[in-house]
């Protein structure tokens, strides 16, 4: 299945629909198995004890499985989650970004489930595993 959103799209689509977080999280590539996204980590992702918040991180899973499935459906900006676990599993390094790797493990017509591992960049280790469930809403007629 070819994909319907690019690298580039998928960056203009956060940049138009997200203003918020422009220029922080890029997408790095994106396929039909995965998407790759990167926190580009700065002050306001920082908290005391010098790592990144857990906030920060959650946005990160959440950009990621929702740009994920973008790619593979096109532009449906009300496409929701509706469910999320993350498993925080190691402290990430406050001076390194935050690449996550994302794979969708059903894509259907209503529920998308999707998982990302998030690695500090440069590192082995997992920092956090992150689970989530989106909602698709339907096809207008």
């Amino acid at each position: 299945m070819a994909l319907a959103m690019s690298v580039a799209q998928s960056n203009a689509f956060l940049d138009r629909e997200f203003p918020q977080i422009a220029g922080q999280v890029r997408v790095e590539t994106s396929d039909e198995e995965r998407l790759i996204a990167r926190l580009i980590v700065g002050e306001a992702h920082l908290r005391p004890g010098g790592t990144i918040s857990g906030p920060a991180m959650f946005a990160l899973a959440d950009v990621a499985i929702y740009l994920a499935i973008l790619a593979r459906i096109g532009e449906v900006a009300l496409a929701v989650t509706t469910n999320a676990s993350v498993d925080f599993m190691r402290k990430p390094e406050a001076g390194r970004d935050l690449i996550a790797e994302c794979r969708l493990l059903k894509l259907g017509r209503v529920l998308a489930v999707g998982e990302v591992m998030i690695r500090s960049e440069g590192v082995e280790g997992i920092v956090a595993r992150c689970s989530m469930t989106y909602s698709i809403p339907p096809k207008a007629p």
